[in-house]
């Protein structure tokens, strides 16, 4: 099968189960969400204990972080969830307020016959040539002088993106334009940018799913998806000049010195953080809702939900290697509740 036809088998796989995440049924009592696919893993996980321990639904619906953000502005989901945090200007002209749910890493990952998982190592600078178009083969110098001893093939690079408007994109596209100045003026950082080569995969679904399937790609997937379809991240050099593997510890390590409560709207952005055992792609996963509720009671549940979740979904949180938010980050997130939701009438729905 040519690559471009096993291009478009991936795309209809992912795009179909797109649609049974939409289309799943719903209770009118279910609370509905929709955005982000980095943190779909645990959230997912979260709602089915939450649904045993309450009987409350939650409908998430895993379209990536742009779509996310259309349909709470929209009013068609109860809230919105985004990789890329809303400015504090962008919230204030709809009506928004966000908060931080959960945090965890993007990595890249490659599918090289040979290269053992997270043996190969990468820079910045490298990753970011790579998507640029400026190394095109798995044995280039480049490649060759980060990895002695590593048998790399003279194969082509297959570049893998997505194809959505995605959160994962902005912390993978934020992190190569920190580390890379000439992406930086090329591409930039945002949820959508302009790649200038390779192929899209919707939802970090569908970039998993091209990766695994085609070999001699690189993608960039969240953490918990390249685990669970078992595919070869890479090491990552970091802002202190270390080599890292992505794992808890190391995601940990960079969030260490976020400044929760000195950023407006918890916009915090954790890629290139300083730190020996920083993983330079962390980012936060944001929950964003309206601060008035037309209805108060499902806001209210919503609120509940997550606050559960806080209190009881560390350990299932720690298993998928996502990282729980740390304590004092969640007083004042329900601070924030208590200050800036609101019901019709103007009275706090916390």
């Amino acid at each position: 099968m040519r690559i471009n036809d096993i291009i478009k088998s991936v795309a209809s796989l992912t795009i179909a189960m797109t649609l049974v995440l939409a289309v799943s049924p719903v209770s009118a009592a279910d609370m509905t969400g929709a955005g982000a696919t980095f943190p779909y893993p645990i959230y997912a996980k979260w709602a089915e204990t939450y649904k045993k321990e309450t009987g409350n639904g939650l409908n998430y619906q895993s379209i990536g972080s742009g779509g996310g953000i259309k349909q709470i502005k929209a009013k068609t989901v109860d809230f919105g969830a985004s990789d890329a945090p809303l400015t504090a200007d962008e919230l204030k002209e709809a009506g928004l307020m966000q908060f931080p749910a959960i945090m965890g890493g993007v990595v890249p990952v490659v599918n090289l016959d040979g290269v053992k998982q997270g043996q190969l190592k990468l820079t910045g600078q490298v990753v970011g040539d790579i998507y640029l178009g400026k190394i095109t083969k798995w044995n280039a110098p480049e490649i060759v002088a980060l990895n002695p001893g590593v048998k790399l093939p003279a194969d082509e690079i297959t570049v893998v993106h997505r194809a959505d408007g995605s959160g994962t994109t902005f912390l993978f596209s934020d992190y190569l334009s920190k580390a890379n100045p000439e992406f930086k003026a090329k591409v930039g950082a945002d949820k959508a940018v302009k790649w200038p080569l390779g192929v899209g995969g919707k939802g970090n679904e569908g970039v998993a799913a091209t990766v695994k399937q085609i070999k001699g790609t690189i993608g960039y997937v969240e953490y918990a998806y390249a685990k669970k379809n078992n595919i070869t991240f890479t090491q990552l050099k970091n802002l202190d000049g270390q080599f890292v593997q992505p794992e808890d510890d190391a995601f940990k390590a960079a969030a260490a010195g976020a400044q929760w409560a000195k950023t407006p709207g918890f916009a915090v952005v954790l890629t290139n953080q300083p730190g020996k055992a920083s993983w330079p792609i962390t980012g936060a996963s944001f929950i964003i809702m309206h601060k008035v509720q037309a209805d108060a009671e499902k806001g209210k549940e919503v609120l509940k939900f997550f606050d559960w979740s806080f209190k009881h979904g560390a350990a299932m949180a720690a298993e998928l290697d996502y990282v729980p938010m740390p304590a004092p980050v969640v007083k004042l997130v329900q601070d924030a509740w208590k200050a800036e939701l609101k019901d019709a009438s103007g009275k706090a729905v916390w």
